[in-house]
């Protein structure tokens, strides 16, 4: 199939998996704690207005006025949501093409949100980025995701892509003999 190698099919549909674990996870995360921290304290459940407040980047002026807003409470629900949706799709290979544009908006406004302009270690961070960081690295990931179409190598898209081949013009789907 396009001219891949069996190596490179598993390596697409596995950086596909784990990047929808990643998105899958951030939802769970953001919709299910607040949680607890090392020393066992009770952390602070996620809110758009947290995150809005802090970001740092060209936009922020207007983030910032977005956190005050009667959106907020919109993105609390929306972006847990998106996430999870964006995850499903990416781990499970449905609606894969609009799983990987989904991911794009978002790793984009995570971005543009908070670019790594200091080159100086971030709070929070593991290490110190300076224009490249993370969600630009996934973002480009997924742009390739995106451009090699992993929905049709594996995944329940190219199951459904088989099933519609198989069925005649009346919407039945034939059975295979073997």
């Amino acid at each position: 199939m396009d001219g891949l190698t069996t190596f490179q099919r598993v390596s697409l549909i596995l950086i596909r998996t784990v990047i929808g674990w990643h998105f899958l996870y951030e939802g769970l995360y953001k919709l299910l704690l607040p949680g607890w921290s090392r020393e066992g304290a009770r952390l602070a459940a996620w809110t758009a207005k947290g995150y809005l407040r802090a970001s740092s980047g060209p936009f922020a002026p207007m983030l910032h006025r977005l956190s005050d807003s009667s959106v907020a409470p919109w993105i609390d629900t929306l972006m847990p949501v998106a996430l999870l949706l964006v995850g499903l799709s990416l781990m499970l290979g449905l609606f894969t093409q609009l799983g990987c544009i989904g991911a794009i908006g978002l790793l984009t406004m995570f971005y543009i949100s908070m670019p790594p302009t200091s080159g100086m270690q971030e709070p929070g961070a593991e290490g110190a980025y300076l224009i490249v960081n993370k969600n630009l690295i996934e973002l480009f990931t997924v742009v390739a995701l995106l451009a090699f179409r992993t929905g049709r190598i594996a995944g329940l898209d190219q199951l459904i892509s088989v099933r519609r081949r198989r069925a005649p013009a009346g919407g039945v789907p034939l059975t295979v003999q073997e």
